[in-house]
């Protein structure tokens, strides 16, 4: 049995104007006359957009004004997830096409409004209205004179001068729309390199394996091969050389991992970077912190009046220094006249 062919399509295409392409696709464009929205090609054909954002913008663009269109609303309408169109969004308002702000009503009460711009170039770079553009005079046909007729032709009248006007000089305006998520093709910030100790001593190398390997019988997602292992140990040894108890290791590594997961090495990675408890501190440091701030200079009894006074030690008072010194002032100089 032969396939069906479409008459209406094969009478439509036998009208297309012009010889048809060998390759490629062939268009048949037939009038709208009604509900049909107009899109340009800048966003048709974008070439930094995904499908899903051009489809989500000519989904917004075809909806009237007022109409909803936060996530939740387009996911109602659309096929796609909440996440890929939480993905489109962020797309279209890194290139300009949406923006979302949030707008404060009477009564203390906050919303957001989502502005759609179907051509943001238009804003950037304004174009000139065509009302304004003056069509240039077109020049006027030669009129062939006979030679033997002399023809002089009149003086051109001078044209009224008109007064100069003072023109305001012109500031560039802002956008409207300032891209406020950095684009996909942006360079990503390097990662943070997985923790090493100071000394990777056999002892901790057994433990972090050993740790690791154990890891499935507390959490079955989290079985790892032997190659994820080996590149885990030194981050595992690093906490262990912070004074980290195993329990407490594997609660930070495996408590509420994301569902479904897909790479737990990754995740492991990212954790036991990100979540590196600080080093313990030592004994020098505790000591500081059992010091008293204010050191107070006990009082002592002098040796010879009995009279109190501060100092660090016990001996004479101030006064009997002083005492002391002259006495033996006088000694030296009785002994230098003798």
């Amino acid at each position: 049995m032969d396939t069906q062919q479409n008459t209406a399509l094969t009478r439509a295409l036998a009208e297309v104007p012009g010889p048809l392409p060998t390759s490629g696709v062939i268009h048949i464009s037939l009038p709208h006359t009604d509900r049909f929205t107009v899109v340009g090609n800048h966003l048709a054909q974008h070439p930094h957009l995904s499908c899903t954002a051009v489809g989500i913008a000519v989904r917004i663009q075809s909806l009237p004004q007022g109409t909803e269109v936060s996530i939740k609303a387009l996911a109602a309408r659309c096929k796609e997830g909440e996440k890929r169109i939480a993905a489109a969004l962020r797309e279209l308002e890194a290139h300009g096409y949406l923006q979302r702000f949030r707008h404060r009503l009477p009564g203390e009460r906050v919303i957001t409004r989502t502005l759609f711009c179907n051509q943001p170039a238009a804003l950037v770079h304004p174009c000139r209205p065509a009302a304004e553009v003056r069509p240039r005079p077109a020049a006027p046909a030669p009129v062939r004179v006979p030679a033997v007729i002399p023809v002089r032709a009149p003086a051109p009248e001078a044209a009224p001068v008109a007064p100069p006007v003072s023109v305001p000089p012109t500031t560039p305006s802002a956008p409207l729309f300032v891209p406020r998520v950095p684009p996909p093709t942006a360079p990503k910030a390097s990662r943070r390199p997985l923790p090493q100790p100071s000394e990777l001593t056999p002892e901790l190398g057994r433990a972090a394996t050993a740790l690791l390997s154990d890891l499935h019988r507390h959490a079955p997602q989290f079985a790892l091969s032997e190659a994820d292992v080996h590149r885990l140990v030194p981050g595992v040894a690093a906490w262990l050389e912070r004074a980290a108890r195993p329990d407490a290791i594997r609660r930070a590594l495996t408590d509420d991992p994301p569902l479904p997961l897909k790479h737990p090495a990754k995740l492991l990675t990212y954790r036991l970077t990100e979540l590196l408890p600080p080093a313990p501190p030592g004994v020098d440091d505790l000591a500081a912190l059992a010091r008293p701030r204010v050191t107070v200079t006990p009082f002592q009894t002098c040796d010879d009046c009995d009279r109190a006074f501060r100092s660090p030690t016990p001996g004479h008072c101030r006064d009997c220094r002083a005492e002391h010194v002259e006495h033996a002032e006088h000694a030296e100089h009785a002994q230098a006249a003798a």
